[in-house]
């Protein structure tokens, strides 16, 4: 058995195992697999070395293509790696620093109540005047706004998964393969409402049928993660012209940056314990580790002074094993 034969076996092994315990790892499954072509590729015979895996590394298709971006398809082996050495001892672990140290995370943008506002009037502007593309891209931004979910969740959404009458959402295997309920408020249970109405025109109501549809009655796609660059750009508010945010186009998933802490500061602002309600949030929002819950407190300046070192002591955001890190 050659040495690419005897990775692949290894790594789906290992693949099996931390799915086992609710990790999707779609990542690192792409990204094991393009190592194992690459030990095929170059007939690389006997443990995995540091050298192979940093040619690996450089050979990234997709990013700038530069030491940051080698960083981080590094640290993506270093879960496996260290597995694999319970098997095979020379086996190499990557060095955390060996193309120089990986940036942080982007700080998140915290969306204003007006950036919000246009970001919907635009969005429900998209698509020719008979279509339901507005409507559909529309109450996706709103419901991310207002619930907090993932985008991959709200996309995975189906008729089954929406109770307008008990005002919940079932959010079913979403990143960590956990299912969970999300309570809708009134004024979300009223827009849906008149969203499905106005689906329905286009397609047959079924358990199966998605909540979030393309053309010809299909689940829609993922948007761009930059609501500010392929869908809302060419059609933006004169408002928005000029304004610094949009420098760096803020992203879908931001929306779920601002939600949470929107209710970290309506908790303060109520003289609530942020720390004893921390893990209800971090259940609401999907969490795997109440810690990634805490990052959140990075975007507002305020609350970190007033978390001070509680949240040193949980969060380091590129601490950790490289595969369940989560937003």
């Amino acid at each position: 058995m050659n040495a690419a034969t005897s990775l692949a076996a290894r790594v789906e092994q290992y693949l099996a195992e931390r799915r086992r315990l609710g990790f999707e790892l779609e990542s690192m499954r792409y990204a094991l697999r393009s190592l194992i072509e690459h030990v095929s590729k170059t007939k690389h015979r006997g443990a995995l070395t540091m050298e192979l895996m940093a040619a690996w590394a450089r050979q990234a298709r997709q990013g700038p293509g530069d030491n940051a971006t080698w960083a981080r398809r590094l640290k993506m082996l270093r879960p496996f790696t260290r597995w694999l050495q319970h098997f095979e001892p020379a086996t190499a672990v990557p060095e955390e620093q060996i193309f120089g140290a990986i940036p942080g995370r982007t700080a998140p943008h915290i969306y204003r109540d007006e950036e919000i506002a246009a970001l919907l009037d635009t969005a429900g502007r998209i698509g020719p005047p008979m279509s339901p593309r507005g409507a559909v891209i529309r109450t996706l931004f709103g419901l991310l706004a207002c619930t907090g979910m993932r985008l991959s969740e709200a996309l995975a959404l189906t008729d089954a998964d929406v109770e307008l009458k008990a005002g919940l959402l079932t959010i079913r295997r979403s990143k960590f393969g956990k299912s969970r309920l999300v309570p809708l408020h009134a004024s979300a249970v009223v827009a849906l409402q008149r969203y499905r109405a106005e689906r329905d025109r286009y397609v047959a109501s079924t358990p199966e049928t998605p909540l979030f549809i393309a053309c010809r009655g299909k689940r829609l796609g993922q948007p761009s993660r930059s609501p500010g660059r392929s869908h809302l750009r060419p059609t933006a508010p004169a408002a928005w012209l000029g304004e610094p945010w949009l420098a760096r186009a803020p992203r879908v998933h931001d929306l779920r940056h601002t939600f949470a802490v929107r209710r970290l500061l309506q908790w303060h602002a109520q003289g609530v314990d942020m720390h004893q309600r921390m893990l209800a949030l971090s259940t609401y929002l999907g969490h795997a580790k109440v810690s990634n819950t805490y990052w959140y407190l990075s975007g507002v300046p305020e609350l970190m002074s007033i978390v001070g070192k509680r949240f040193e002591q949980f969060v380091d955001p590129w601490q950790g094993n490289g595969e369940d890190d989560d937003e």
